[in-house]
């Protein structure tokens, strides 16, 4: 098994708490407008698990079917090259050429460079440099697909469980706390994550957040009356 790179490693980790922040205010945003409507707990849950499964599951289908077309993409690239190195070697050399010079190599040194690349691996070089991705590295559909399921789920169990635990006069207010204090961290993370100015990160998160219960709670109340 190919083992990971730190960048690979990373871009899992930053993937996995965007979705899960994705869970966190779906669902937050879902159980504070059913309570807000002044319905059972019961019904509630129910709302809250539906809103889950169903959140999960379209985040899991949409990674699927997004990687598996970018996979399709690379290949059908791949194929192209193949056919252009058969039929236009001399062309696809000189392409990489440019490349290297564009880089910084003199004439020469990208000559020499791109010419003893090819001659080891010609489309492995090509689909790096010319194409933007390693030969036969391609993302697994299934394996995103079960990442967005799990990070998703994982951050909708906090709104959920909260508003289901605590006494009915309090579970809105705790909710709306602990759902704002997850989204502050899941922004943090994430903007640590992405080498970005984390602060700005932390209060777009929470606003969202605030915003999307605020909204829903209304529309709950209004509608419950």
């Amino acid at each position: 098994m190919k083992k990971m790179t730190l960048s690979e490693r990373l871009n899992i980790l930053r993937a996995g708490v965007l979705g899960a922040n994705d869970g966190i205010v779906s669902v937050a945003g879902i159980v504070i407008g059913v309570a807000g409507a002044r319905t059972s707990t019961f019904t509630i849950l129910i709302s809250g698990i539906a809103g889950l499964l169903a959140g999960a599951l379209s985040m899991a289908g949409g990674e699927y079917v997004s990687v598996s077309t970018q996979k399709d993409t690379e290949k059908s690239l791949v194929k192209q090259e193949r056919e252009s190195l058969k039929t236009d070697y001399d062309g696809e050399l000189q392409k990489l050429i440019e490349i290297y010079q564009a880089k910084g190599l003199s004439d020469e040194s990208a000559r020499q460079v791109a010419t003893e690349l090819m001659k080891k691996d010609a489309l492995g070089v090509q689909a790096q440099e010319v194409l933007g991705f390693k030969l036969n590295d391609y993302a697994n559909p299934f394996s995103a697909a079960l990442s967005s399921l799990f990070s998703f789920s994982v951050g909708a169990i906090l709104p959920l469980l909260t508003i289901v635990l605590l006494p009915a006069s309090i579970r809105i207010w705790f909710t709306f706390v602990a759902v704002l204090i997850a989204l502050a961290i899941t922004g943090y993370t994430s903007a640590y994550l992405g080498n970005a100015p984390t602060r700005p990160a932390v209060i777009r998160n929470c606003l969202v957040g605030m915003l999307t219960m605020m909204i829903t709670y209304v529309v709950g109340h209004y509608i419950g009356i």
